[in-house]
């Protein structure tokens, strides 16, 4: 239990306990036999997409450097929460000391924050390519690449230096049972024994802001993007552009839909076992599904991927071939 010293101030827990998805033994079980492929794949597709577009030199265009940066966030968010959900699915009691609890809710809010910054950059990458496809690799140039990552990276530093400082300034007197599988900012609200509005209002008043702040970049890029394939006299031209902008649509309508569901509430509407499946969805298949819908819906990446597999799918050729050849 929580304590206070000698002189009367509260002291923070060694650990917290983690309550996870479930209590069911059986249950538990079955859902590591789910979660771990599904981490696995998310896993191999981001780190594959990265590496991917690394060695196909067709791939070194501005667009697939955002992708590529996607990916890397992709698997970093992924692995902030997953190891350890899996890990404590097999536990009878799963902890976390505190400083870890912290340290995981300030990177995997980061990474979050960061990764909606970059899908409203992405989308404005799409604008250019679609809009001024003649002058895009000089509009889109490294330096200009490189500020938008390094925004989108510091706009998510600075929200998770936020709430992680003003989320574990506060006491955690009434409990130290985290009714979640990781150190997510809600339940930890939960349990403390202060006034959590001003935590509240920073949550709503951050996320909100990143939130918005993107969607709305979003909006205005895809409003040029709509206004430049109406002009667009051929049919080949609207079918590449609804390409282009279909995975990233989908992407964003995943992400940002989960995280207004799940952080722009008033903290009297959560139910625990919803959001514990919302948070599944964002941590664990989000991650997961990104690189299909990238590779499956672009035809691009579809033939690097055949130029980079093809080599190791030819069959070898028998020695009975090689002498009917030489005879």
């Amino acid at each position: 239990m929580n304590r206070e010293n000698l002189t009367g101030a509260w002291e923070a827990p060694a650990e917290f306990i983690l309550l996870g998805i479930t209590d069911r033994w059986d249950l538990r079980v079955t859902l590591f036999l789910i979660f771990l492929p599904i981490y696995l794949v998310s896993l191999l597709g981001n780190v594959g997409m990265v590496l991917l577009i690394c060695v196909d030199a067709r791939l070194h265009s501005p667009m697939y450097f955002f992708l590529a940066n996607l990916s890397l966030l992709d698997a970093c968010y992924s692995s902030a929460i997953s190891p350890k959900m899996l890990v404590d699915l097999l536990l009878p009691c799963a902890t976390i000391p505190y400083a870890a609890c912290a340290l995981q809710m300030f990177v995997f809010a980061g990474l979050a924050d960061a990764e909606c910054c970059l899908l409203a950059a992405m989308a404005y990458d799409r604008y250019v390519a679609i809009g001024n496809p003649l002058l895009y690799t000089t509009a889109m140039s490294r330096r200009l690449r490189l500020a938008l990552l390094g925004a989108s990276c510091l706009g998510g530093a600075v929200s998770a230096f936020v709430h992680t400082t003003f989320t574990f300034r506060l006491s955690f007197c009434h409990s130290r049972e985290i009714n979640s599988f990781f150190c997510d900012i809600p339940p930890l609200l939960a349990i403390s024994c202060n006034d959590t509005s001003l935590n509240e209002l920073l949550l709503f008043a951050v996320c909100g802001f990143i939130q918005t702040a993107t969607m709305l970049a979003v909006a205005v890029s895809y409003g040029f993007i709509a206004g430049a394939v109406i002009r667009m006299r051929s049919a080949e031209g609207r079918r590449r552009a609804a390409s282009t902008c279909g995975s990233h649509l989908t992407a964003v309508a995943m992400l940002y839909g989960t995280l207004i569901f799940m952080y722009l509430r008033p903290s009297s509407s959560y139910a625990l076992n919803t959001d514990k499946m919302a948070s599944v969805f964002y941590t664990l298949v989000i991650p997961a599904l990104n690189p299909l819908i990238y590779s499956l819906r672009n035809k691009e990446v579809k033939e690097a991927l055949r130029r980079t597999w093809s080599p190791f799918c030819r069959p070898e050729r028998d020695t009975s071939d090689w002498s009917r050849e030489a005879g």
